[in-house]
């Protein structure tokens, strides 16, 4: 059930690199079996990805490459939509977007944002969700998310801001364990020169304005240096483009990160939580 879901799920990337995979296998006049040698697969996984039973993974692609690509970097060329082809529906409009960012701006009221998860952490969430998904569903999400993290180390250097509601940082899922882990990863992040992590303190709304209490919001300066706003709840999204809707957006996050903690004490935060006991 779950390999006839991925056909019908599958993207136009996943069913074009599958035509590919398959034409330059007969054109070499290799089967199945004889690839999978090649590439460490069964003919079984090379005969899912040819028909996107099971969409090709990146290490897949890597080794298809080396195997059968002759020098043409098609399968190269084909990971990064490949993995936005495995996003679900709402992100993958955004997604091309993201990885293209000048700068990107998020607030997060509930769990870290997806670019900053660690994978134990992005695990226990998508495994974790409703309707339940398929092992191998959850870990090709997984693996698409960790692949968004390339964005920090991308040239040119892309500008990184988050800013955390403080239960963000309590909030276990899967273990106790997971969440130090997280916790520890937010901390390493912390310390790239073009990243800012900030807190907003759980206290916020005593001091009688609180300018985060309508939700997530993930600003976004394109390679354009067009600005636009990614909003996202219940596996619904809606980018806004709209210049004045956009300024106004980016007004209401500007207030939210005067009222957070400084990176250095949030990062104080941070690493004090990471360090405690919890079970």
């Amino acid at each position: 059930m779950a390999r006839s879901a991925n056909k019908d799920e599958a993207g136009g990337v996943t069913h074009l690199v599958a035509a590919l995979a398959r034409a330059l296998r007969e054109q070499q006049r290799l089967s199945q079996t004889e690839v999978g040698a090649m590439t460490g697969y069964t003919a079984s996984a090379i005969s899912a990805m040819e028909t996107c039973a099971q969409p090709a993974s990146d290490q897949m692609l890597v080794k298809l490459e080396g195997a059968i690509g002759c020098g043409l970097g098609v399968f190269d060329k084909a990971r990064q939509y490949i993995l936005m082809d495995k996003y679900p529906p709402q992100f993958k409009d955004f997604s091309l977007m993201e990885a293209q960012a000048v700068t990107l701006s998020s607030y997060q009221t509930y769990v870290v944002d997806g670019l900053f998860q660690s994978e134990d952490y992005a695990r226990a969430l998508i495994g974790g969700g409703y309707p339940k998904l398929p092992e191998a569903k959850v870990e090709e999400l997984v693996e698409a998310r960790m692949a968004r993290k390339a964005l920090f180390d991308r040239e040119p250097t892309a500008m990184v801001e988050l800013i955390l509601d403080e239960s963000v940082l309590r909030r276990p899922f899967g273990s106790w364990d997971v969440l130090r882990g997280q916790l520890r990863s937010l901390a390493e992040d912390a310390q790239r020169d073009n990243v800012s992590i900030q807190v907003l303190p759980l206290e916020r709304g005593l001091r009688g304005t609180h300018a985060g209490a309508r939700g997530d919001m993930i600003l976004v300066e394109t390679k354009e240096h067009h600005h636009v706003v990614y909003l996202e709840i219940e596996d619904e999204s809606h980018l806004v483009s709209d210049p004045a809707k956009a300024s106004q957006l980016a007004h209401r996050y500007a207030k939210i990160r005067t009222q957070a903690l400084s990176p250095d004490d949030s990062l104080s935060l941070i690493e004090r939580l990471a360090g405690e006991e919890r079970s």
